[in-house]
């Protein structure tokens, strides 16, 4: 088994990057969702609510963002500085002093989203602890829907594809690591993996929501992959399609890299 696609998403639900190698900091791939747009009371915004979002390409220079959209000029955003104003925002229950990005990056995602939109930044230091019921303390995350890293394998995904019509690519499913080398939904299975030099804990399946319906080419919503995720991997009301990860240490890991199993469920 082997690690085969590493996958960054700087800011929430927008388009990701997916590098040869990256870095674990203690908020799990380091950038990974550190961005997020809001709307005008502070709360976070999604594909679920706003499909456009599918069609913002992301980039990352130093500490600067770059966003790209159809018929709109390329923005280059800085990371606000200590002294940016801060909000108070929200992810789920969560709530975070997130730093203000400015009124170019507002005004540019409000203009292609068509709905009064803010960029913010999540600062360097601040406290959102991942739930307590799954997670160790000290576990943290950024803005990611509750936990630090999403694993799928390709196997998964062949078998899910061998179901439907047509077949979907991987970044539908938004993971941060793909393993290649396995059985179909082995990562079900397991409590504890190596990647590299690395440990995880495999703490909780990936409930999907309406994001995964949306093509990633053309923001259009449709019916799959979940109405064929809900005939065979469903549990009460949720679909489950991938396994969600907290990491023990920091470290770098590289496309290629040995995956490990050492635990079981």
């Amino acid at each position: 088994m082997h690690l085969s696609e590493i996958h960054i998403y700087p800011v929430k639900s927008l388009r990701g990057i997916s590098p040869a190698f990256w870095s674990l900091d203690s908020l799990g791939l380091a950038q990974d969702r550190r961005w997020m747009l809001v709307d005008d009371d502070g709360s976070f915004v999604t594909q679920r609510r706003q499909a456009r979002m599918a069609l913002v390409d992301t980039a990352l220079q130093g500490d600067r963002l770059w966003l790209r959209a159809p018929a709109m000029a390329d923005l280059c955003v800085a990371e606000p500085g200590e002294d940016a104003e801060r909000m108070q925002t929200r992810v789920w229950r969560d709530q975070v002093r997130a730093r203000y990005a400015g009124v170019e990056a507002a005004d540019w995602l409000s203009e292609f989203l068509g709905e009064s939109v803010r960029l913010v930044h999540f600062p360097d230091g601040a406290e959102r602890p991942v739930d307590p019921c799954y997670a160790a303390a000290g576990d943290r995350t950024a803005f990611a829907d509750g936990f630090p890293l999403l694993l799928i394998s390709e196997a998964s995904l062949a078998d899910l594809n061998a179901r439907l019509a047509q077949p979907l690519p991987m970044r539908r499913f938004r993971p941060n690591l793909v393993i290649g080398g396995t059985e179909p939904y082995a990562e079900d299975r397991w409590s504890r993996i190596r990647i590299g030099e690395t440990t995880f804990r495999v703490v909780k399946p990936c409930s999907r929501c309406v994001i995964t319906t949306i093509d990633p080419e053309t923001g259009v919503r449709g019916k799959e992959p979940l109405a064929t995720l809900a005939r065979y991997r469903r549990l009460a009301n949720d679909v489950f399609f991938g396994q969600n990860l907290i990491h023990d240490g920091i470290g770098t890991l590289r496309l290629g890299d040995p995956v490990e199993v050492l635990g079981m469920q």
